[in-house]
């Protein structure tokens, strides 16, 4: 086994791990008033004073944690319930299918494209306007930035059920689902009941990092926030990004020990969570030795029913809406669709929009492939080791989903300053790796270790080697895999907003930074392209991921359905 392999696994942790923590590093030091670069040469508590001393700080922080719980609540009861009801029916396997599309969708181009939607002058507005409302113009009505933040809590449920979904489907076959809830209906349980019951205490278990993993970012949210969040007081990763870019080098102290208080936000709702799942499981217990036999079986299947599919249809006609948008000549209120389509849109801005996606890809590409190169390697080392402990890994993955981005890429950003390497594609691309690695290795684990060891028994008492091996009997068979796996890379890292804002000093235009930074704008029919463009971007990569079989193994038909 080569120098390589031995050292992916240690190469691996670090590249993930490592940035994380030398971010939390140099979040603390300026935090409690510690960079002799900015001047802080005593270690003291004046930063957190002057943070405590912010007018709405209490209110950001609510907004924050309320938000972020509500919204994972949401989406995981709504998940959960429809689950419990239809799995194993023609809506479900209908939801499965429509699933895979929005799974790549950005969270930025979803809540633009949920803003389209329903903002007073939104499309669903308009389609009952004048006739049914009376309005000739939008009413007066704040949907978009509401105070309670509602609409950032609607559009992070929405868009975190499918992934929730993805989750929960990948937990049922290890649960034999169908057959508990037939021995628990057989018993006299209702449906939901029985697989509440039955099969819900063997998934979620399975589930629980990833809902954690939403949570964390639903508490920490920037580029939604700024989409669809309150503005006065914005929620506390928004305040905090403001102060960071504030001219004021000062306040960089403040935004560190802002910083430091969103790690506890996001852990104090994790905290949160953890105590409701005790009070559950006791209830849980409680109407076990009750023998109740039903949970309110109708309504609740009335509201997953209807809410889950509406939720699905709104992200999609949220999508159409940034297309139409992006290609809309005169669109006057109430009018329900364009006076005409046009390209001019497409034609004024094609140059930077051509720019902003080649930095993207710069961006993505590379740092996909030391992602995929690193599992890869990590996997096969596994194989050729024997040295499996999947289980045992599994939390170290999630490290860089659980702890909040804005907690570490303020001190990732300080201390790529202070060493000269800030503000580069490279360092952009390589902030970006601490993210897409937990996904690909996510992605690719399970495909390869449920790979039939005999192909490559076959091939070893054939005289073939284990580097033959790998590049002509795991690889090729894992093409699908390690495509998809690719593909999904590429989605995540266009989606980030924060990493390319921070470590990228502003500097660096991606199609994500500029279709957050034109929110404010007002501008639907620029949002529109960029939005559009962040979408079509991964989208294009799952697609081209789906024809790498048919494409490599185009006369080998096996391979191309395996």
């Amino acid at each position: 086994m080569g120098p390589l392999l031995r050292l992916a696994p240690a190469a691996t942790i670090a590249l993930m791990l490592g940035p994380v923590a030398a971010g939390l590093a140099g979040t603390m030091l300026p935090a409690f008033g510690y960079l002799p670069a900015l001047g802080g040469t005593r270690v003291s508590l004046d930063p957190f004073h002057s943070l405590a001393g912010e007018p709405g700080l209490v209110r950001s922080l609510m907004l924050s944690l309320c938000t972020g719980l509500c919204a994972t609540l949401t989406a995981f009861f709504l998940v959960v319930i429809f689950t419990a009801r239809f799995e194993g029916s023609r809506a479900f396997a209908a939801l499965k299918r429509a699933l895979s599309p929005v799974l790549a969708v950005p969270h930025a181009a979803a809540a633009f494209g949920l803003a389209f939607l329903v903002a007073p002058s939104g499309f669903a507005m308009r389609l009952v306007s004048p006739w049914a409302t009376g309005f000739e113009r939008p009413p007066d009505v704040l949907v978009i930035g509401d105070p309670l933040g509602i609409a950032m809590t609607a559009g992070l449920a929405i868009k975190e059920m499918p992934f929730l979904f993805l989750m929960l489907l990948a937990a049922l076959p290890q649960t034999d689902s169908e057959r508990s809830r037939q021995m628990a209906t057989s018993l006299g349980y209702r449906p939901v009941a029985a697989w509440l019951k039955t099969v819900l205490p063997q998934a979620y278990p399975q589930i629980r990092l990833p809902v954690f993993a939403v949570i964390a970012y639903s508490t920490s949210v920037v580029d939604v926030a700024l989409i669809l969040g309150p503005t006065t007081p914005a929620p506390l990763a928004v305040r905090l990004v403001g102060w960071m870019n504030d001219p004021d080098i000062s306040m960089r102290f403040v935004a560190s020990a802002g910083a430091l208080l969103q790690l506890a936000v996001s852990a104090g709702a994790i905290g949160l969570w953890i105590l409701g799942e005790r009070l559950v499981a006791r209830l849980g217990r409680r109407t076990y030795a009750s023998g109740r036999r039903g949970f309110a079986e109708r309504p609740l299947a009335l509201v997953a029913g209807l809410a889950v599919p509406l939720a699905l249809l709104s992200l999609y006609a949220g999508l159409g809406l940034l297309a139409l948008w992006s290609l809309a000549g005169p669109w006057r209120f109430p009018e329900a669709v364009p006076a005409y389509l046009t390209f001019s849109t497409w034609s004024r801005h094609l140059g930077e929009a051509t720019d902003a996606v080649a930095t993207t890809l710069a961006i993505a590409l590379p740092a996909t492939l030391v992602a995929l190169g690193l599992a890869l390697a990590c996997l096969e080392r596994e194989e050729r080791t024997g040295e499996s402990r999947p289980h045992r890994g599994l939390p170290l993955l999630y490290v860089p989903l659980l702890v909040p981005q804005v907690a570490f890429l303020f001190g990732l950003q300080v201390l790529l300053l202070v060493v000269g390497l800030h503000d580069t594609l490279a360092a952009v691309a390589l902030a970006h790796l601490v993210f897409l690695l937990p996904y690909v290795f996510l992605a690719l684990s399970d495909p390869w270790r449920a790979l039939d060891p005999r192909y490559a028994q076959v091939a070893a008492g054939l005289g073939a080697s284990q580097n033959r091996i790998f590049w002509r009997v795991r690889l090729p068979l894992l093409a699908r895999a390690v495509a998809a796996a690719a593909a999904l890379s590429i989605a995540v890292s266009c989606a980030q907003y924060l990493p390319t804002l921070l470590v990228g000093g502003g500097r660096i235009s991606t199609v994500t930074t500029e279709a957050v930074a034109l929110a404010a704008g007002g501008n639907r029919r620029l949002v529109g392209i960029y939005a559009l463009l962040q979408t079509l971007l991964p989208l294009a990569a799952f697609a081209l991921a789906a024809a790498v079989p048919h494409i490599f193994f185009r006369k080998r038909s096996g391979m191309r359905a395996g």
